[in-house]
């Protein structure tokens, strides 16, 4: 058996880093919190000194607002879900699972929009597909049903709560730990609060779950055994975890961290040196003994070969240290993929030359799209296995990401069927195609209906 609380070396190595990760993603208040772990302290620089600095700290934050445009531009229109099969109370299940997937009455296309920005921020995200516990075995599917035992819904964990885990020989979950935590009130109403800890252990076919709880002084109750059985995959031998995970190249806040924590250094060194400059020191030039007091409310008496003056930056560095920040602003948006974003808004472009320099950043979201839409039919068509439907499930969309009207669309759909084609499998899937796209805020038992009269019209 696996020891429930040991982690793995690779989640007690990446462990630091998410942290700085989710600090950059937010800034705002949650990084000034932090700010003395990554505003870097000057050589012997006065403590008094750096706390001021830490107090005037600020956070210009490229790549939250990177991450947030992908997500945007990605689930402009949601994904095109299609559960094609005989079973009535099948489809009618998943229409109303796109609306409600997590029984937080959260629609299946906000959740994953949820999960594709935790996947950029740090790497990978994980869906735990569940169903709801019951206290008797059903003796046939309509009991089932009617118990809501087959009602599946989903989890989303982040990247911190898997601490544990391990492959088989193909590369799928062979077992995972996850463990969350969260504050909660104590029974007796002290205002110290109890801190309780959960762990899930899943197979592939078992699951454990522990709870333990902790005080704020420190005191951690040793881990018990509270439920235990055979988990909603357990048919299918499949560890009941999704991992939705994206490449190196495309983890976009890995790519940009180190950049994104040089510029807020440089621009807060920046900051701290003009308003240092705006406080200028008070010089006096004399060959005679000084004792005079210096101050907003004094005054000064000079003898005839006494000079008085101020202590002023000429600027030199001051300019080059505004061209290193707008480098490392252009560089955070070029290996973010998005250097036409970086260019001055004052440098003209055509038309064209915008269109070219956008390809590569459409490029980079549909490969994002492509994993969303692989890891959205592993899940349904996982469910769908287990709820034994009978269903072909399909997804597809998330792959048009340029701002125009319906129009052109209609008009490239229309050139196409001029063609001529002797394909009435062509003509339905334009069809349904165009009529999904237009109705893309409609509710999915909408759409099916409208894909089944295509179907049968045609």
């Amino acid at each position: 058996m696996v020891s429930i609380d040991r982690e793995h070396p690779e989640y007690r190595r990446r462990k630091a880093i998410l942290r700085t990760y989710r600090d950059l993603y937010a800034g705002g208040e949650q990084i000034k919190a932090n700010a003395h772990v990554y505003l870097t302290r000057r050589q012997k620089e006065p403590p008094d000194v750096y706390a001021e600095r830490l107090s005037r700290v600020y956070y210009e934050n490229y790549i939250g607002s990177i991450i947030d445009w992908y997500a945007a531009t990605l689930f402009r229109r949601e994904p095109h879900l299609s559960f094609e099969g005989d079973n009535e109370a099948g489809r009618a299940f998943f229409c109303e699972f796109t609306e409600n997937c997590d029984r937080k009455q959260t629609a299946l296309s906000d959740f994953f929009r949820r999960q594709f920005v935790e996947m950029l921020v740090t790497g990978a995200a994980y869906i735990l597909v569940d169903f709801p516990r019951i206290t008797r075995p059903a003796t046939n599917r309509a009991e089932e049903d009617a118990m809501g035992a087959s009602r599946a819904y989903l989890v989303d964990y982040r990247a911190e709560d898997l601490i544990n885990w391990d492959f088989d020989d193909d590369g799928n979950f062979e077992w995972v730990v996850l463990r969350t935590s969260r504050q909660t009130q104590s029974r007796d109403g002290s205002a110290e609060g109890v801190i309780e800890t959960r762990w899930l252990y899943y197979d592939k076919e078992h699951f454990q779950s522990y709870r333990a709880t902790s005080t704020g002084l420190g005191q951690t109750a040793k881990p018990i055994l509270v439920d235990e059985g055979r988990h909603g995959l357990a048919g299918l031998r499949q560890v009941p975890l999704f991992e939705m995970k994206v490449t190196e190249g495309l983890a976009l806040m890995n790519k940009a961290a180190l950049l994104q924590l040089e510029h807020f250094n440089k621009s807060n060194a920046l900051a701290w040196a003009l308003t240092m400059g705006l406080f200028a020191m008070p010089v006096v030039y004399s060959d005679r003994e000084w004792n005079q007091i210096v101050g907003d409310s004094y005054y000064i008496q000079l003898g005839p070969g006494d000079r008085f003056g101020w202590t002023e930056p000429e600027g030199h560095v001051y300019q080059l240290a505004v061209e290193n920040l707008n480098r490392l602003k252009d560089e955070i948006y070029r290996v973010c993929y998005l250097m036409p974003q970086a260019v001055d808004a004052r440098t003209p472009q055509s038309g064209l030359s915008k269109q070219r320099d956008f390809t590569i950043t459409n490029e980079v979201l549909r490969g994002y799209g492509d994993t969303v839409k692989d890891t959205m039919k592993r899940v349904l068509r996982a469910i769908e296995a287990a709820r034994q439907d009978g269903l072909a499930i399909g997804v597809t969309g998330l792959d048009e990401f340029d701002i125009g009207d319906f129009s052109s669309e209609l008009e490239d759909a229309r050139r196409l069927l001029e063609l001529g084609i002797q394909s009435p499998t062509l003509k339905k899937e334009v069809f349904k195609r165009l009529a999904s796209k237009y109705l893309c805020d409609a509710r999915q038992e909408v759409k099916d209906q409208i894909a089944r009269e295509i179907e049968g019209s045609l």
